[in-house]
């Protein structure tokens, strides 16, 4: 497996003539009377008829529109394009988001053109940095196994934004940042994409060590039978029907001057067929996107490794095929969990609690919440510092309670928790049995946690939008390498 290419990110001001690219990118946004061209680069005179033009051109300033015209020379571009940014007003002003997935779509459209400059406004060093990132996720496809690439179009390689900070020195690790950032979220959309013939638990423990190659960390791999000596009960049983081992990784970063730590555990299942419980038929495919806990919590700890951040992070990958055999466990079976803790499955389909236990999530979340926004769980002291970094990297999530009467409804006849409850409230219930395997401190006190649902928002079975491609997202990995960020603010 190999990493995608990277866009390379730059920034320019002044004279575009003198940084020649195949297209400029200027924001249009949906006013309260018409469409509005934003503040751009081009000269009073060419500005004011473009924008004279844009309703006559089907021009609203939606977001996703996209809409080519031929290249102006003090444009130093062939294509000029019209991006859509989405509805303003006095009390909606331009959001760090709505640049985000304008500088994404605007990116992701352009696919097949090698150079792209985007002149959207940017006031502040963070909308720079929110248009580089949104380039960075837009410069993605996701090919391997087409056996012809005809047709195809290659993402775009070259992004200069047109910016007044472009001399700043602080610009520098503001495009560094977002270069990382969108390794760490592409890196994340093609281990989700991969077809499970190629993506099992094998082949991922080795997808985990080729990508943190040259970076500060160590990753240890627990096979079946370390795995089976040292009572990996859960994700031994979820594995028994495969005839693809389960595994165990873990991704350690810690530097000399570490001021914080953090554990991040990712469901890992490889395939999700429901086991015995089996799925229905239709839809069944997608469920090779049932490891993408997984696989954000790797590309998250890589990319604290690649920023250089002083927090000693630890990803536990929990990887098992979950698939109906004779070898599978079945319904009523009583498995013992790592540490001692017996739980009894009543539903084989409930598989994710079961190996996050072992080292600690689930998918219920999509009944609840949809599919674009995650639900959190936990801790208050972390669900809503959470919350507070996923609103600052532009990602949807959502606090959910645990309700304490959800509890009683997990309590087992032949074992000491069963590892489904109330059908209604799934996802709570599945934080709710994950919260029974969180240890304490050295104080007695539960060690805070959360647990964060992306059953819905890792896949997008829709059209494009923003950033965001088909299938694969990468949800989840921004919002928690700004979590450790906060972290880090309030220790210095």
């Amino acid at each position: 497996m190999v990493k995608n290419s990277e866009v390379k990110l730059s920034a320019v001001a002044g004279d575009l003539k003198k940084s020649p690219s195949d297209a400029l990118v200027i924001g249009v946004g949906q006013g309260p009377d018409g469409p509005v061209l934003l503040d751009n680069p081009l000269t009073a005179k060419a500005a004011e008829a473009l924008a004279e033009s844009l309703s006559v051109l089907g021009i609203t300033g939606a977001a996703d529109q996209a809409h080519r015209l031929p290249g102006l020379p003090e444009a130093g571009a062939t294509i000029l394009l019209l991006a859509g940014v989405g509805k303003l007003s006095a009390t909606q002003p331009l959001s760090e988001e709505a640049l985000r997935r304008a500088a994404g779509s605007a990116v992701r459209q352009l696919a097949g053109v090698a150079t792209v400059t985007l002149a959207l406004p940017t006031t502040t060093l963070a909308e720079v940095a929110a248009v580089a990132e949104g380039a960075a996720m837009g410069a993605y496809s996701y090919t391997e196994f087409r056996s012809s690439k005809d047709g195809l179009k290659d993402p775009v390689k070259n992004v200069i934004i047109r910016t007044d900070f472009a001399t700043d020195k602080a610009l520098v690790p503001v495009l560094n940042r977002a270069s990382l950032i969108g390794t760490a979220v592409n890196a994340n959309r093609t281990l989700v994409n991969q077809p499970p013939s190629h993506l099992y638990p094998e082949s991922f423990a080795d997808a985990a060590k080729e990508l943190s190659k040259g970076l500060p960390v160590k990753v240890t791999v627990w096979d079946e039978k370390r795995l089976e000596k040292e009572g990996f009960g859960g994700i031994l049983g979820v594995g028994k029907g495969s005839t693809r081992q389960p595994r165990l990784v873990k991704v350690e970063y810690a530097p000399a001057k570490a001021t914080a730590k953090i554990a991040l555990v990712g469901k890992g299942i490889t395939f999700d067929t429901g086991g015995i419980s089996i799925k229905p038929a239709l839809g069944m495919g997608d469920m090779k996107s049932d490891m993408a806990g997984a696989a954000v919590v790797l590309n998250t700890v890589l990319a604290l490794a690649g920023l250089g951040l002083p927090v000693k992070a630890t990803a536990w990958l929990c990887i098992a095929e979950n698939m109906p055999s004779g070898a599978a466990q079945r319904p009523a079976d009583v498995l013992t969990m790592f540490g001692g803790k017996t739980v009894e499955v009543l539903n084989t389909d409930a598989e994710g609690r079961l190996v996050m236990a072992d080292g600690i999530v689930t998918g219920a979340q999509l009944i609840a919440l949809g599919d674009r926004t995650a639900g959190v769980m936990g801790s208050d002291s972390l669900t809503g510092a959470i919350k507070t970094a996923a609103d600052r990297a532009g990602e949807l999530v959502w606090p959910m309670p645990l309700p304490e009467e959800l509890r009683a409804s997990l309590d087992s006849q032949v074992a000491d928790i069963a590892n489904i409850g109330e059908r209604h409230g799934g996802m709570m219930t599945a934080a709710v049995f994950l919260r029974e395997f969180v240890g304490k401190g050295k104080d007695g006190e539960q060690i805070p946690w959360a647990h964060i649902d992306i059953a819905g928002p890792s896949f997008n079975n829709g059209s494009p939008y923003g950033y965001n491609h088909k299938q694969g997202t990468g949800c989840t990995v921004r919002t928690l390498v700004a979590y450790v960020e906060d972290i880090l603010t309030k220790t210095v």
